[in-house]
């Protein structure tokens, strides 16, 4: 035997479970903690995005375990289904983003008074407003 057929190489699990955890939930929630302070001191919006984050197996499972659940719920279908959740901390959400396979796409903590997801665009208030107005004219003629 010769060159790298002569070295034994011996493979062993990480034995990392889905249980188990690098420790990064920790860390996200102290971040989670220092927004919540600058929107309450400076109204200064804050938006973690979880896949830009290196997470072990179990911190994700961990993190939304600590944020926990809270009263709001809500569920849009705007090119892809959305959901948005308040945690049992007030102002602090976590937005989910899926494809039309039902794969997630985008998973985001935002600490906020209301998601940006949910505020109306100024456009289609504008475009509202029209089609109220017209509504009320067509209305008005009979």
């Amino acid at each position: 035997m010769s060159g790298l057929e002569g070295i034994s190489v011996k493979v062993e699990s990480s034995g990392c479970s889905e249980t188990e955890s690098w420790g990064n939930a920790v860390p996200i929630l102290h971040e989670i903690r220092h927004a919540l302070a600058r929107l309450l001191e400076q109204g200064e919006a804050t938006i973690i995005d979880l896949r830009s984050i290196p997470m072990g197996p179990g911190d994700e499972r961990r993190l939304f375990d600590a944020l926990g659940e809270g009263e709001l719920r809500a569920e849009l279908d705007a090119l892809g289904r959305s959901t948005i959740r308040e945690s049992r901390y007030p102002a602090v959400w976590i937005v989910e983003h899926f494809n039309g396979n039902d794969e997630v796409v985008g998973r985001f903590v935002e600490i906020t008074w209301i998601p940006s997801i949910l505020q109306a665009q100024a456009e289609d208030v504008r475009a509202g407003l029209d089609s109220l107005a017209e509504s009320l004219a067509a209305d008005a003629g009979k």
